[in-house]
């Protein structure tokens, strides 16, 4: 990182810089063995009372006494990914929410208020893409009320590390006692990479629908009813995979929603006994084979920010890092 000009270290930036990339040099006493200066890059989030708010593209927040500061100036929006498709992060967190629709939604301004009486954060969440028609008090106010109206928790899904995702509202709800109770990365590759990998595709049964052997390996969420059914079946082109394994119960299942150009992958689960067999490639790779035959050409997927086995596997198939998502809990605590 430079930040010399002639020599020099220079503060190029200022308050009124908040909301835009920046790229900044400061003093810390932690810092690496032999030096003092930490580097850190992100959207300046606040600047108030002579400290600094930075959020990295992970979502983590860095926070910078102004009298640490050695050099800081605006930069370019992160630039465009190399590998996969080119993707706005608006078009993707759409097909996104199209592939796990909830039972409920209602539209608060371009905020998208959604309930599946409880069943995972992401159906049960706020998608705020764009403004709420309201200040900003005053909607999360509405937003409260509505889940609490469903006697559900109020829950509110933002993005950092991308162009035009939400880091600056991120910063607003951790402001207002909003806690981020979870964080994922949505990952996207080239859908034919992943057709095209051998594996063993014979064993892997497809259908339409979701049947009680596939249910039976999706445990997580304890006994499914019409709400689990409902948002598993949801999506423009739903299709569910699924490994024959013994006792009626898979050894392993994965789910594809084909919308478009896109393919998402979601719900690939494998026997914990049967890991490491190739068999979650299988899986995705007969999904990619189906979604490539009606007409998809990129491929995108959800994995938690600390499944490390997961996002090795990806790696692995191409799929890289577009942007993370959080979800924000209100708590009267």
């Amino acid at each position: 990182m430079e930040f010399t000009g002639g020599g020099r270290l220079e503060v190029r930036m200022t308050a009124a810089d908040v909301g835009k990339r920046v790229s900044v040099r400061y003093v810390t006493d932690s810092g690496a063995a032999g030096g003092r200066f930490t580097d850190a890059v992100g959207v300046l989030t606040s600047w108030d009372k002579g400290v600094l708010l930075i959020t990295r593209r992970t979502g983590e927040v860095v926070r910078i006494a102004e009298s640490a500061l050695a050099a800081g100036k605006v930069v370019p929006a992160a630039p465009a990914r190399r590998r996969g498709p080119s993707a706005g992060f608006t078009e993707l967190a759409r097909v996104a929410a199209r592939a796990w629709q909830p039972m409920e939604s209602e539209t608060l301004g371009e905020w998208t208020l959604r309930a599946a009486a409880g069943f995972t954060r992401r159906a049960n969440s706020v998608l705020p893409l764009g403004d709420a028609g309201l200040p900003l008090d005053a909607a999360l106010e509405r937003v409260r009320d509505w889940y609490a109206a469903r006697g559900l928790p109020a829950y509110i899904q933002t993005a950092t590390g991308a162009e035009g995702a939400q880091e600056l509202l991120s910063a607003d709800l951790e402001r207002r006692g909003w806690v981020r109770e979870a964080s994922a990365e949505l990952r996207i590759a080239s859908l034919a990479p992943v057709g095209d990998l051998d594996a063993d595709v014979d064993a892997v049964r497809l259908s339409r629908s979701v049947d009680d052997d596939w249910m039976r390996r999706y445990q997580r969420f304890g006994e499914p009813g019409p709400h689990v059914l409902k948002v598993l079946g949801s999506g423009p082109s739903v299709w569910f995979a699924s490994v024959p394994g013994t006792e009626d119960i898979p050894a392993a299942i994965g789910r594809c929603v084909v919308d478009g150009r896109w393919a998402g992958f979601l719900a690939v689960e494998v026997d914990p006994g049967l890991r490491r067999r190739g068999l979650a490639t299988a899986v995705m790779t007969a999904l990619a084979r189906r979604a490539l035959d009606e007409g998809a050409s990129a491929a995108w997927l959800q994995v938690e920010s600390d499944n490390d086995g997961a996002r090795a596997l990806y790696d692995g198939m191409g799929f890289t890092v577009h942007h993370h998502y959080h979800h924000y809990r209100w708590t009267d605590a």
